[in-house]
């Protein structure tokens, strides 16, 4: 017997309301009781051949506060209020099931509209799941997480921040480390900036219909873009407008056309968790990708999760030994371990203590942290810098920023002495910064371009000559607009796609043989902008000035 339902929980008090069944209609809607600030949605019982369960919430007015998808491998979705800025009266809570047989009758586009049944409160298994987000509960709509601030950012210039309870020394050292966003600002899909739009436009642009999907990721910041292979790239998590967590965390980027795939889907098993701040890399021997750390509101991370992208199934890994919540690290891959370096983290939780100066070690063959054994003169402690692998024998750490300082100096650790050293370099260097992107262009040299100095988002960018270290300016009509949290990658040039398996092998590493193009993604101006741009240059253009 098919038993599948999908059901929701509305409130700390409320048993479960039957939404989807068997029998019913494929697409229902129900209003959210005024008093409930939380909303659980799962589903019992076999899938069988249905393929998701797409849900969101609506205000008053039809316009989309927030989306989220069941799937056989992610049977169950929260919401909270103090989560949701948006989250008014009168919100409507919406499903839609695809596939499968479930529609019997003769309408099977029409929507049903159900009313919440009026229960006395007991103590049902959901019920007592959700109590202990009791507290959550009173936290009042109105208070301002502002973890997501830059230091001196020009929020009081677009929109007035309310600031929350409780900030007082924490909550100000939090804005000042730069744990980071760029203002309340505008999404801006699809388009080049500086081009801006009004608050979506206007409400008159919203229909009373379901929104159409994306085709290209959202404005943000804060986000990685992963390549793992000469094709495809990888785009997790992000910020976007109105300080919200993107709705769209995961997107496939295909190289040969430049197109993007919306891949929240895609994989199976239990996706990490929306995040920014955090790291992501892969390694071409497993064939995976590494998420690590990042924070959520005052939720701060330092859980493993494992994309396998052959098999398309994420795992979370149950690590051993310590590491703290960690975000607006670095992360770098060598001889399959990932080095973590830097980071803002909670102490006591979930305030921020400032910054890390430690260097941390996943083993993935062993699930196991570890802190190595390090000599020489360390990087002080810093977020929101950079580290480049170089010949896989070198990081060069760059920039950053600890309270108050933002800083521009340059070190090196040495892979096989395990030693840092200070590099002394010639040329004229970048300004002090953070949030900036660095990609790795060839064997000896790494880019360096735009991030946030304290006050403003940059534009220029760098080179450095690891053989001579030297600095060098280039410019690029490219490169015009100011932007930090941005995402900045290399790929295989358009037209030379298909490798022999050797060169293919060389590729991943990040800077192989033949024309390569770099891409830019996102980030944020400071103003109020978040872009969704891909901006392409040649590689060997940029090489050609050094």
């Amino acid at each position: 017997m098919d038993d599948f339902g999908v059901y929701a929980v509305f409130g700390v008090n409320s048993p479960p309301q039957r939404l989807l069944c068997a029998e019913g209609s494929c697409r229902v809607s129900v209003e959210v009781p005024s008093d409930a600030h939380q909303v659980v949605l799962f589903s019992r019982g076999p899938w069988g051949e249905r393929i998701c369960v797409n849900a969101e919430l609506n205000d008053a007015e039809r316009m989309l506060i927030t989306i989220g998808k069941l799937t056989p491998y992610n049977n169950c979705l929260s919401w909270e209020q103090w989560e949701e800025e948006t989250w008014t009266d009168k919100v409507t809570l919406g499903v839609t099931l695809e596939g499968g047989n479930l529609v019997t009758a003769d309408r099977p586009d029409s929507e049903v509209i159900l009313a919440i049944k009026e229960h006395t409160p007991k103590a049902s298994p959901a019920a007592r799941e959700l109590t202990g987000k009791r507290k959550r509960e009173r936290i009042s709509q109105e208070e301002c997480d502002e973890e997501n601030v830059c230091p001196n950012s020009t929020l009081d210039k677009i929109t007035p921040v309310r600031k929350g309870r409780g900030q007082s020394r924490g909550g100000q050292k939090l804005i000042k480390t730069g744990a980071a966003a760029i203002g309340e600002a505008q999404i801006m899909e699809g388009k080049t900036p500086p081009q801006s739009t009004a608050r979506t436009k206007s409400r008159q642009a919203k229909t009373h219909t379901q929104a159409a999907p994306l085709l290209s990721p959202s404005g943000r910041w804060g986000q990685t873009l992963c390549p793992i292979d000469a094709q495809t790239a990888i785009l997790i998590g992000g910020q976007g407008a109105r300080m919200q967590f993107c709705k769209d965390p995961m997107w496939k980027l295909c190289m040969e056309d430049m197109s993007w795939v919306a891949a929240e889907t895609l994989a199976e098993g239990p996706t990490p968790e929306g995040r920014i701040g955090h790291t992501a890399v892969y390694d071409s021997d497993s064939r995976q990708i590494f998420v690590f750390g990042g924070s959520k509101n005052k939720k701060w991370f330092n859980d493993v999760h494992i994309l396998d992208t052959q098999s398309w199934k994420w795992t979370m890994v149950e690590a051993h030994g310590k590491v703290p919540p960690l975000a607006y690290h670095s992360c770098s891959m060598f001889r399959g371990e990932l080095f973590v370096l830097g980071g803002v983290f909670p102490l006591p939780n979930p305030e921020p203590d400032g910054c890390s100066d430690s260097l941390y070690i996943f083993d993935p063959h062993l699930s196991i942290w570890y802190q190595p054994i390090v000599t020489g003169d360390k990087p002080s402690p810093r977020s929101g810098h950079s580290a480049c692998v170089i010949q896989e024998r070198k990081i060069y750490v760059f920039g950053g920023w600890d309270t108050p300082v933002c800083y521009n100096d340059m070190y090196m650790l040495d892979l096989g002495l395990m030693e840092f050293s200070v590099v002394k370099t010639a040329g004229g260097a970048p300004s002090p910064r953070s949030w900036h992107g660095s990609v790795v262009l060839s064997d000896t040299k790494f880019l360096i371009h735009g991030g946030y100095n304290g006050n403003n988002a940059l534009s220029d960018t760098f080179i450095f000559d690891t053989d001579t270290n030297t600095w060098t300016e280039v410019t690029n009509p490219e490169f015009s607009v100011p932007r930090a949290g941005h995402s900045m990658i290399t790929v295989a040039t358009a037209g030379r796609l298909h490798f022999s398996e050797e060169e293919e092998e060389d590729d991943e590493g990040g800077a192989g043989p033949g024309p390569r193009t770099l891409l830019v993604f996102g980030g944020g101006d400071n103003e109020g902008n978040f872009y969704s741009d891909l901006i392409t240059v040649s590689v060997e253009e940029l090489l050609s000035v050094v």
